[in-house]
This record gives C-alpha cells, structure tokens and sequence, in this order.
C-alpha cells in the first residue's frame, strides 16, 4: 500500500482537449471567409484543424495571435505598404515587376524627365542607371560623389561676416538648408547670421556668474556659457545649435527662439569637440551629440529625451576633434597621444589607428617626399641639405565615408586612413608649406617649422574635402576613384588661422534668396538660373564651403596673426560646377 504521503486527491495531470472537442476557432474560420478565395473548403477546414492542434491549449480566445498582429511600424501610414493597384491573383514575380516600374517612374520624376524628352535608351543607360547606383552607395555608405573636377575654383563668389567677435573667431558652422550662419568667440559669445544676406541677426552673450570662490560657484542654472567658447555644432534638421567650451558643460540651443534649452555637465575639463550624428531624426533615429573634452573621455547624448546615454573611454590625451556621419559611429583625434579612433557604439568598441609618422623634406627639390621617421636619405639626395619632421599630435579629423576619414596634425601632413587597414594609406607631408620665424638668437636666424593643419572639412561622401592652416588660404583636395591617394586641385584666400571648415549642400531655393552666391556673369537672370539648377548630365549641384577665420589658434595663442586683412569672422565660398 502506498505511503499517503505521496498520495494526493486530485489527478495532477491536465486532461488535454483536442480540435475535435472544441471544435475550430471563429478566429480561423473568419480568416478562411476573407481569404482570396483560391483554396478549397476542404483544405481550410483540414488547415484550421491541424493549426488548432499544434496551438497552445493554455491561450486565451481574446487575446490576439502572431497571424492576426500588425507587425508595421507605427509612425508609418498604412496605406504605405500598399502600393500601386494590387491584384490578389498576382504572383510574386508579376509584383516585382510592377514595383519595379512604379520605382522607376518615381525616379524619373525626381530627375524632373518628362515623356518623350530623352528616349528611353539615353535615360536607361545615363540617368536611370545613375540614380540606381547611388541609391546602393547612400544605402551602403560609401564613397559615390566624383565631383571635385566639377567645380570652378578660378573666382569663387564669396561673403565674409562684419565685425562681430571682439577676440579670435574659434568656430563657424551653418545649418543645413544654409538658412543661418554661426560664429563662435574667445570672448564667449555666439552670433547667429542670416546667411541669404550677410546680416547679423542675433547674439548669445556670456553670461557671468555670482562671485564665489573659486570652482566652488554653481553655474548648472546659469543659461549660456561663462568662458571661451571653443566648438559648435548644428544638428542635421537645423533645430538646435550645440556650444562647448572652457566653462565644461555642453550648451544646446533653440535657434528658432533663440533660446537655452539644456546645459549638460558630467566633463571634468574644456570642451573641445562636438558632432551630431548626420542621419536625419525621427523615432527609430534620435538626435545624438557625440562630445569631446579635455578630461580624455568622449560622451554621448540624445537630445529628442534631452539626457545622457554614456561615455566612451580611451584616449590617453585630451580630444581635439570629432567627426560622424549616418551610422552610429564615429572618429575622434587624441591630439598629443597620436592615435585616431574609430568608435562603433552599439558594439562598444574601438578601432585605434597611430599616426606620429615622420616626414623629410629636401631644399633642393620642388616636391615632398615621405619617408619613415628612421629612413635617411637615398641616392643623389644624400648631398641635399634635408629636414625631418615628426607628428607630435593630430590635430583634426574629418570622414569622407563610413570607412574612410582623414586627419592632420602638427607635422604639416594629411593622412588618409581606411578602417581596413592600421597605417595610413596616403600621407601628404607639408600640405601647407614651411613657416619662417625669425628669432633673436646670434646663431639661428630663422626658425624653421611646418604649419599645423589646424581645420579639415569633407563633402561627405565624395572625393573632395578641404584643409586649413595660416598661411593665408584654404586647400581643396581631390581623392582618387579607388581611395589610395589625393591631389591638390584648388586653393581660396583665407587670411588668419582657419580654426574650422564645414561643406554645405544647401536646397536650390538658396540661391534664388541669396544674391551674393549667383556666378559672376554679365546676365543675372542667366546666372540666376543656372546657379540654381544643377548640372544634369554630371548630377552635381553648387555647394559653400563655411570657413571659421581668426587672428589666433582657438584652444591658445601660439599663432597670432595681426595685419591688414586679418579679421575675425567667417568666410563662406560659393562652388558652382563648370558650365
């Protein structure tokens, strides 16, 4: 007889109804009413049978089943995902193929091609097949604009700003739609300009805090910055401006108001590098500022919630500059430990790229050439008097593509970096030349050393980008198709430090507001409308290139520029495509 212990009054074991008890579901059977009418009664019941079978017996009839559930996004219009006049008996090649034509006919009216404007095997093979092929670089991320021969350099139309900043000009960007123009000062203050006419439109002026001892003051509640101000930052919908400076904390800005929206603290030094992440926001995207100081560590905000996600460790100097473009990535320069990193956030990981490389260059010879910091001199050039100048530091940074950026430093070089590979694929030693400074010394008359290169700026995903230094111009530079070198193709005047460069593609309604940015030419309707329109055999439209200008270095005063000419303020460039 069995212990009572073990024994127990009820049957522990569930009995188990089948399909042929309960019967088939009203759930089941609706579907099988409004299905598309190409199955049997047959096979329904035989299938609403074998599902119940197979169907957890534990489910309740109200709640809802993964066949009945709206997997769509929900900021999405329904009626999105329908598309064209769909036919319940099509198959699924006859509705590829009708997707196919409605993407097409979409893209031929973005192309603006009317019926019978071109014949279709002109369109096909020239326009059609363009439009296809970049849509897959965008979508991948990749380098696809060849546009840096396009462009005339001979005499670009330009603006400079009036008199605005009482000390040296650290930082000048623009919004997207090149509505407004920035400008950021030593004396803290930041000017808004209206970038169709030139004019000055607004400015956010330092604010002072209530004396107290020393670091001890409190400046959370304070609604501007108290200090220099170093870097800015716009977002891609051009609704807020980002600031940083001496003062630690990273001010957001409302520009249509004009107003303080947040200050975030939590950097234990200066603020030297700011970037919003260049994708568009919306729900699946947020608003992401990436934030670099001089306390080594780089942060990350999200300002659709206005908070802070996380800091990102690893450089072993402070963070002289960032760079980052759609994805949730970015590149940041380390400045005096020489080493440039490639930051993948969701997998919290780092790429660590070491410049410091040396560069030689001969007095007896036209050109530059780079040889390793250990290498000497060969050949013929043993007899030549020689220089060698190793990178202490890089300064800036700037990203071409996903996969590609550029950098400089305080060696005169611009190296071209690919995270595919540790070393740099290219290096350009003494793009900006040879500094002479004449010191007081019986023995050394002359002093001399290579300019900076204190500002980078890139299209994005094209072949051009930009360089900046003081020896009174900014440099263009055009990369190769297969991204293994870069030439010079074109220089601007620019008289002072170029402390920042940004590229604009502003919309082509900007040209009609803005008289100053139309091609010099003797008809003004003319030029009016070829600068607005882009050219439509090579796809390229005019672009500025906003160039922050000043008399000093903005993070110190190692360079001071004085003169007639040199003024503190942006330049901005208008580059039209050759006709």
């Amino acid at each position: 007889m069995p212990d009572s212990f073990f024994a127990s009054s009820k049957n522990k074991k569930r009995k188990r109804t089948t399909s042929r008890d309960a019967g088939p579901s009203t759930k089941k059977l609706a579907r099988g009413v409004k299905g598309k009418g190409r199955q049997s009664d047959t096979t329904t019941k035989k299938r609403a049978a074998v599902d119940e079978e197979l169907s957890d017996e534990t489910r309740d009839d109200d709640q809802e089943g993964i066949d009945e559930m709206d997997l769509r996004a929900p900021d999405v219009d329904p009626d999105a995902y329908e598309s064209g006049e769909e036919d319940e008996d099509e198959t699924p090649a006859q509705k590829r193929l009708r997707l196919a034509k409605l993407y097409l006919d979409s893209v031929k009216q973005g192309l603006s091609l009317a019926d019978g404007e071109f014949d279709a095997a002109e369109i096909d093979r020239e326009l059609i097949s363009a439009r296809l092929k970049q849509d897959v670089m965008e979508h991948s991320g990749k380098m696809h604009l060849f546009v840096a021969d396009s462009f005339d350099l001979s005499k670009p139309p330009s603006i400079r700003t009036k008199r605005a900043h009482r000390f040296s000009v650290t930082a000048a960007v623009a919004s997207s739609d090149a509505r407004w123009l920035y400008t950021s000062g030593k004396e803290g203050s930041i000017t808004k300009w209206d970038l169709h006419s030139g004019k000055q439109v607004h400015t956010f002026h330092k604010c002072r805090p209530d004396k107290g001892k020393g670091k001890s003051r409190d400046t959370g509640e304070l609604q501007g910055h108290t200090d220099e101000v170093w870097t800015l930052a716009v977002s891609p919908d051009g609704k807020y401006l980002a600031s940083g400076g001496k003062d630690r904390r990273v001010g957001v800005w409302d520009v249509e108001k004009n107003e303080w929206v947040k200050g975030f603290g939590g950097h234990r030094d200066c603020i030297s590098a700011l970037a919003f992440r260049r994708a568009q926001p919306s729900v699946q995207t947020p608003t992401q500022l990436y934030s670099g100081s001089y306390d080594r560590t780089l942060k990350l905000f999200d300002l659709s919630t206005m908070g802070y996600i996380e800091t990102l460790f690893g450089h072993q100097a402070p963070v002289l500059s960032i760079d980052a473009l759609r994805e949730e990535t970015a590149v940041s320069a380390g400045g005096r430990d020489k080493t440039v990193r490639y930051w993948k956030v969701p997998e919290e990981t780092q790429l660590v790229f070491r410049g410091g490389g040396g560069s030689r260059w001969y007095d007896d010879l036209e050109g530059m050439d780079e040889d390793n910091a250990d290498a000497g001199p060969k050949g013929g050039k043993s007899a030549a008097k020689s220089e060698k100048f190793v990178e202490g530091s890089i300064e800036c940074v700037a990203m071409i593509d996903e996969t590609t950026f550029v950098s400089g430093g305080d060696s005169g070089s611009i190296s071209l970096w690919s995270t595919q590979r540790k070393k740099p694929i290219f290096t350009q030693a003494l793009a900006h030349g040879i500094d002479l400074s004449q010191v007081e010394v019986d023995n050394i008359e002359t002093v001399r050393k290579p300019r900076w290169i204190t500002a980078l700026g890139s299209l994005r995903y094209s072949d051009l980008f930009a360089s900046g230094s003081w020896d009174g111009e900014v440099r263009l530079w055009k990369l190769d198709a297969k991204l293994r070198s870069f030439s010079l193709v074109g220089t601007m005047p620019a008289l002072g430090v170029v402390n920042s460069l940004q590229f604009v593609s502003p919309p082509k309604e900007y040209f009609a507001a803005a008289s100053w940015a139309l091609r010099v030419s003797s008809d003004s309707a003319e030029a009016l409308q070829r600068s607005a329109q882009p050219n439509a055999k090579l796809a390229v439209s005019p672009v500025l290139l906003v160039a922050g200008v000043g008399q000093e270095m903005r993070a110190g005063r190692w360079i001071h520029q004085k003169g007639e000419g040199y003024l503190n303020g942006a330049v901005v460039f208008a580059l039209h495509p050759r006709t």
